[in-house]
């Protein structure tokens, strides 16, 4: 399982958002690579299970 990591980023607008970084295996060439994706802090859980 790849490491994941999340920080939290200050609130806009009433909502906070996170910034969760996961770490990716490619299929053709066994390298990683790093997805970022700003997400609202609800919804960090489902994020980091898809």
């Amino acid at each position: 399982m790849a490491k994941k990591v999340v920080a939290t980023l200050k609130k806009e607008g009433g909502v906070t958002y996170a910034k969760v970084i996961k770490a990716v295996k490619s299929e053709k060439t066994g390298a990683y690579t790093f997805r970022e994706e700003m997400v609202p802090t609800t919804m960090v859980q489902e994020t980091l299970n898809k």
